[in-house]
């Protein structure tokens, strides 16, 4: 990490940032958090392109989009690694016996399994499925303050927030759902005062035609319309060749 990453993340933390990890039950507790300084600084010091102007976006905020990935090296690896792994079907074994997905094999049968339902039936087998994972930090499984795990290393030691979002964001893909309806979100948890990290999908219902932005996360039981809800103000989203740096409405 070189001086200037490394001043912007010591500012950003000492301004009042946050230090904790992202977790399902945080409350009462002091821990370090993984994504809030280094997710904010993703967001801070990139500068949009020429011409992008905010859009209206979920959990009440605004959002300007950009091109440039550079800042964001730990998603891109993260995609990488997953890339590289994906060739060879990797057999990393069960974490537990919670998601009962354990091999590259298991997670292309259970997808095939959801290859001819209905939309909103793959967005709920795949929550579901997936949120039955145990909640390990980073600092447990890896020894670092904030990794993000590929499919493969999810499956072997489960993880934390974003490697939840992660699979869930890739089991989607994988059934062939779009990027421009998938992204990353890393957001404050304004109850627990926390970073945390979920998975939106844009939804175009098939009767209405009206687009829903649905929430996938691991510490949301049921799969929830992110426009009702109030408690997370996301920090940035991102997928496969965008990110949005968004702004809450105020007023």
């Amino acid at each position: 990490m070189d001086t200037q990453i490394s001043f912007v993340i010591n500012v950003l933390c000492k301004a009042g940032a946050g230090a904790r990890h992202c977790a399902r039950r945080l409350a009462g507790r002091a821990l370090v958090m993984s994504l809030a300084c280094a997710l904010l600084l993703g967001a801070t010091i990139q500068t949009v392109g020429a011409g992008e102007s905010p859009q209206p976006s979920f959990f009440n905020t605004v959002e300007v989009k950009s091109n440039n990935m550079a800042p964001f090296k730990k998603w891109r690896s993260a995609l990488a690694r997953y890339n590289e792994e994906a060739k060879t079907n990797p057999h990393p074994g069960c974490a537990g016996k919670e998601m009962q997905i354990c091999t590259y094999d298991d997670w292309t049968n259970f997808l095939k399994s959801l290859q001819d339902k209905p939309p909103l039936i793959q967005l709920n087998e795949i929550n579901n499925q997936i949120n039955q994972a145990k909640y390990i930090t980073d600092s447990a499984n890896w020894g670092q303050s904030d990794y993000w795990a590929t499919p493969a290393e999810f499956m072997a030691r489960f993880g934390d927030c974003e490697d939840y979002a992660i699979l869930k964001y890739l089991s989607l893909q994988r059934l062939g759902w779009k990027e421009s309806q998938l992204r990353v979100v890393a957001v404050k948890d304004l109850n627990l005062k926390v970073g945390h990290a979920v998975l939106i999908v844009f939804f175009k219902h098939p009767k209405t035609g009206q687009v829903l932005n649905l929430l996938l996360d691991n510490q949301i039981k049921s799969i929830a319309n992110a426009d009702n809800i109030r408690h997370y103000q996301p920090v940035f989203s991102i997928n496969k060749y965008f990110w949005w740096r968004h702004t809450p409405v105020t007023g």
